[in-house]
């Protein structure tokens, strides 16, 4: 019997650290503050009619101009190095691979942010990723940032969703607007389940749940579960938990029992299919 595959999705910036990643060191060597770095940016979005994203990558290239700071791939994953994750991270994803192998899954994690790529390369977690979706820059032949390669915002997100769900991952890979077979496709959006923290997780938490998935909302154990509390009431997303990634804790209980429906599921189809033929 063929391999159920699971993909979990999640968003970086409040989901898996406690506070966008550009705080960690970034906004210091920039010499911004962060609060008023955010708002600057978006005044200026709204003055310029311009997409959010694309003017915070613009405004931190303008920012590293002003204090004589080269922006470097191998930079950034410095800054990286120093973003705080939340509790339990350092062994969740061998606690999960390993769960999904006893029960006869193979789950693969992916991530989908408004973030910076180059800085989520350098944290230690990266490596556990299939895929790392977020923004990233164009390079010249010094290696410095330029201009903007990939910028990903919160409705745009959702593209990646369906590169996962139909195995184009490469973000110039075109024959993602192909027709594809829903059977052909490498992961199901019945076997997704998308993890986020906000209303920027909207789109895809209702495109995932539109089509038979699973939506985490997640909210900082330290603080307050309001706005993810007004998402489920909503019927926005599926469960809410703290973002405690430890052993035994809400979430990954949440995620087990997902794992355990979605192969009991996959099993089921799998006979009513081969008994058809």
């Amino acid at each position: 019997m063929k391999k159920t595959k699971i993909a979990i999705c999640y968003d970086f910036d409040s989901t898996l650290s406690p506070i966008e990643m550009q705080a960690y060191g970034f906004f210091d060597a920039l010499k911004v503050e962060r609060l008023d770095f955010w708002k600057k940016s978006d005044n200026e979005s709204k003055t310029r009619i311009a997409d959010k994203t694309l003017v915070n990558m613009y405004m931190f290239l303008e920012e590293a101009k002003k204090n004589n700071i080269l922006l470097t791939k191998k930079q950034f994953e410095e800054y990286g190095k120093t973003v705080e994750l939340f509790e339990g991270l350092d062994s969740w994803f061998d606690r999960i691979n390993e769960y999904g192998n006893k029960m006869g899954v193979d789950v693969e994690h992916y991530i989908i942010s408004s973030g910076i790529k180059e800085m989520i390369l350098g944290t230690s977690i990266a490596k556990y990723f299939k895929k790392i979706y977020a923004c990233s820059y164009m390079y010249d032949d010094n290696g410095n940032a330029i201009w903007p390669a990939i910028a990903i915002n919160y409705t745009n997100k959702t593209q990646f969703l369906y590169r996962i769900n139909k195995g184009c991952l490469d973000e110039y890979d075109e024959t993602i607007n192909e027709i594809m077979d829903k059977d052909s496709r490498v992961v199901p959006f019945e076997n997704i389940i998308y993890i986020g923290d906000s209303f920027t997780d909207i789109p895809c938490m209702r495109l995932v749940m539109n089509k038979g998935g699973y939506t985490i909302g997640v909210y900082n154990p330290s603080g307050d579960n309001k706005k993810v509390k007004e998402l489920i009431r909503n019927n926005k997303i599926n469960f809410i938990a703290p973002a405690d990634y430890s052993k035994g804790k809400t979430l990954e209980l949440l995620i087990k029992e997902i794992i355990k429906n979605v192969k009991v599921k996959d099993t089921l189809k799998t006979i009513s299919k081969a008994q058809k033929t």
